[in-house]
């Protein structure tokens, strides 16, 4: 009995160190995310809920964003290894020193758009002048400039209201017409009340001044490392078959993404409205392409930017380093 049960202890302490060895295995990553827990970010929620990132041998902290927290910020702060932004903002951010990389596009179009009352007698782009826009600053300006840029308008010809991340000033008739993405801000304003009859909106994506959004951004000096970005191919990997399904089935992401919410305040009508906007920006989900970042979109984004009226959003093209299919290439493995 005493050796039978020294045995036994012997192969217990050895499946222990052998849990203990795999548990440790798990690789870390952690993800910060532009906005607050909905369904703009479902794939990555899905992921997680079913196990994708764990089946990569990855163990990731999803971080939610917020009104004071810049994923910028984050990631230059060693707190992140991956963030959630829109190009504009990760460009400008490399230019002023901060050298992010895309390593991934999820988004292919734009979602951004001005919305508009047409009581306010705005029926065309024609009939902005004069009036009070609001737009969102922090880095979401940018095409809004550059689209007044082509449109000819001096900064005298129009009112511009630094809009907070809310609709009430298109609601107070503060403004004729406010920013707003179409898995949002839009559908806030209608179920304020407002009917889809009285609105008219313009996609900055049909009016060639869109930039690209969404996409996965890293710390350039990370990418030398093959540890890193094989790492981070997992991450993706796993992260586009979140996508995927979150694409074809916007009720399950709606829910997933409802029990990530701490606040409670997110409901699974909304997100799951959410979900079948958003995969209207998703047009590679299910196809080789997902996630690739096309350098047409990069370069097309790049001359925006650059052509934002008297404030360009950049000085100079960052050219190809500000973008690498490095870590996309590994994740096909």
């Amino acid at each position: 009995m005493i050796r039978t049960s020294r045995l036994t202890n012997s192969l217990l302490a050895a499946v222990l160190v052998v849990c203990g060895a795999t548990a440790s295995a798990a690789e870390k990553v952690t993800v910060q995310l532009k906005w607050l827990p909905q369904a703009q970010f479902a794939g990555y929620y899905v992921a997680q809920a079913k196990g994708y990132y764990k089946a990569e041998g990855l163990d990731v902290t999803i971080k939610p964003g917020g009104p004071d927290i810049s994923p910028v910020q984050v990631i230059a702060g060693n707190q992140a290894d991956v963030v959630v932004n829109w190009m504009p903002d990760a460009l400008a951010a490399r230019e002023a020193g901060v050298p992010l990389v895309n390593i991934a596009q999820v988004f292919n179009q734009s979602g951004l758009m001005l919305t508009c009352k047409k009581a306010s007698g705005v029926a065309s782009p024609k009939d902005l002048k004069g009036k009070t826009l609001g737009v969102w600053y922090g880095g979401n300006e940018y095409p809004f400039l550059n689209w007044m840029a082509k449109l000819g308008y001096k900064d005298s010809d129009i009112k511009i209201l630094k809009q907070g991340f809310n609709v009430d000033p298109l609601l107070q008739n503060q403004a004729a017409c406010i920013s707003t993405m179409i898995y949002n801000e839009y559908w806030q304003v209608v179920d304020a009340g407002v009917k889809e009859s009285d609105l008219i909106t313009f996609f900055y994506e049909k009016e060639g001044v869109a930039s690209l959004e969404d996409g996965l951004y890293v710390m350039e000096a990370k990418l030398k490392d093959p540890a890193f970005v094989a790492r981070m191919g997992k991450f993706l990997k796993a992260t586009f078959k979140g996508w995927n399904d979150a694409v074809k089935n916007p009720a399950e992401a709606a829910k997933i993404v409802v029990a990530a919410d701490s606040s409670g305040s997110a409901n699974e009508k909304v997100q799951k409205r959410q979900m079948e906007n958003v995969a209207k920006l998703i047009t590679t989900a299910s196809t080789p392409k997902m996630g690739y970042l096309e350098p047409a979109a990069y370069e097309r984004t790049v001359k925006v930017l650059l052509a934002a009226g008297s404030s360009p959003v950049i000085k100079k093209d960052p050219g190809k380093a500000a973008y690498s299919h490095a870590v996309w290439n590994a994740a096909q493995k």
